[in-house]
Order: structure tokens, then C-alpha cells, then sequence
């Protein structure tokens, strides 16, 4: 069994995506935005002690955690004293790759790869990209940031060849929706040689392996919106059921 806990960093965000309830609303929470504080955080992570069942943890909801004044001493902090794996078994990092420099890519990298911790246990790092070309994504994000993006994830999968490091596995996020699909098999162009053998999912990624994952956009005409993501995923080159609702959970 595992429990799969997210502790949110923050609910502020750098972009505002159109498929995102965060940038639709100035109280993602039913109150003024904020940032955890440092001694909730430590509390938080100590208080996993003694958990029968092995956490999943995640520093993000639904907003984004890199932004964090202090994100890079959070998440330093949580694996220097997850020694043996006493508190998180596995941690993954949700981000839109907006604010990841060199120094942090590296960072992260050391941290997946440090000693005193199970091999897997930063499993995944997922972007949220939603986009190929500057144009789409300013369109889908609501930011001028594409460009950005592609440069900050290039260079991690770039670090993490060169330093001949596994983990963490990279997965990169398309939500399908009318103002993108037509970008799809070009996205999986662009990025399926930088990957390690990916993956290329409709559903959440099952394997623990690098993965493309093309997902449903959550809609009132949820009917229309599955049939565009089953179409989307076929022009894509996915090899994907017959029916317009292919996805096999609720997934996130």
C-alpha cells in the first residue's frame, strides 16, 4: 500500500493556462494566495515518520512549486533527511519548467541520484508543456515562455545524459485541447529522440520510464473533448482502442 501526499508549496503561479481552474480565480483555496512557511514545511516532512505504508510525496497541487523563494532549500532539505527512505519512499516533482535553470537542473539531478535512498526514489519529474511552437503555447499558456521552456528542458535531459544519470524519468504533458491538437505529431517529433525510449501514453504513464503523455482535456462536453483526444492521439502515431473515450481512469 502507499499513500500519495502532496505538500503544497504554494497555490501562486507563473502562467496562466486556459485549461487551469489556478488562473481562473485570484483564491485557488478559498483564500489569498501564499507560500509555505519554512517550519511547516520541516514539521510536515517529520510527521511522515512511522507511516506504515510507504508516502508518495509531491510539492504541488495547484500551484507552481519552483516559484518558491525557498525551493531549493525545501526540497534539498527533504532528501537530507529522508535517509533510508524514513519518511518518502518516492518523490515527484510536477512543474512547467518556467524557472529551472542550470544550477537547479543539476541540483535536482544530484538529489535523484544521492546516496542513503533507494535508486528510485525521485521517480519522475513531469513538465507541463501543452505546446510545440511560441505562438500555440502563448495561446494555451497564457504566457510568452515556449521558447523558455524547451531551452530549460533540453538542458536537463541534456545534464542528464552527459552525467550518464537514470533518474529521475522524465515525462512530458500535452492536455489536448482544440487550440493544440493539430501540434501533436510534431511534438512527439520534437521530442521523442531527446528522451530515453519514451513512452507515448494517452493515459498516465503506467512504466517507470521516460513518456509523452497526451491528456483529455476536462470539459463540460466531456464526450467531445475524449473524442478529440482519441483523435489526436491516432494522428500522433499512438496506437490507441477503437472508441472516442480511451483514457482508463480519471487520470491526472
Amino acid at each position: 500500500m502507499s499513500i500519495h501526499i502532496n505538500l503544497e508549496l504554494t497555490d501562486h503561479c507563473n502562467i496562466k493556462c486556459t485549461m487551469c481552474s489556478q488562473s481562473m480565480r485570484d483564491d485557488a483555496h478559498g483564500g489569498p494566495k501564499k507560500f509555505m512557511d519554512w517550519d511547516t514545511w520541516v514539521t510536515s516532512l517529520h510527521g511522515l515518520a512511522g507511516l506504515d505504508d510507504d508516502v508518495h510525496l509531491c510539492p504541488h497541487w495547484l500551484g507552481e512549486p519552483t516559484i518558491h523563494p525557498e525551493f531549493d532549500r525545501f526540497v534539498e532539505y527533504a532528501f537530507a533527511i529522508n535517509l533510508n527512505n524514513r519518511l518518502f519512499r518516492e518523490f515527484k516533482l510536477h512543474t512547467n519548467g518556467v524557472v529551472l535553470s542550470e544550477k537547479r537542473a543539476r541540483l535536482l539531478l544530484r538529489l535523484a541520484n544521492s546516496n542513503g535512498q533507494l535508486k528510485d526514489t525521485f521517480r519522475f519529474l513531469h513538465f507541463s508543456v501543452d505546446a510545440l511552437s511560441p505562438e500555440v503555447y502563448a495561446d494555451v499558456k497564457g504566457a510568452d515562455r515556449g521558447r523558455l521552456v524547451q531551452k530549460n528542458i533540453a538542458r536537463f535531459l541534456r545534464l542528464r545524459d552527459e552525467l550518464g544519470l537514470d533518474w529521475p524519468k522524465v515525462t512530458l504533458g500535452f492536455v489536448v485541447q482544440p487550440g493544440n491538437a493539430h501540434e501533436a505529431p510534431a511534438f512527439v517529433t520534437h521530442w521523442q529522440p531527446q528522451l530515453r525510449d519514451p513512452a507515448l501514453c494517452w493515459d498516465w504513464p503506467s512504466e517507470v520510464r521516460d513518456a509523452i503523455y497526451f491528456r483529455p482535456l476536462n470539459t463540460g462536453d466531456q464526450a467531445a473533448s475524449d473524442a478529440l483526444h482519441a483523435q489526436t492521439c491516432r494522428a500522433a502515431g499512438l496506437a490507441v482502442p477503437d472508441g472516442n473515450r480511451i483514457r482508463s481512469a480519471e487520470s491526472f
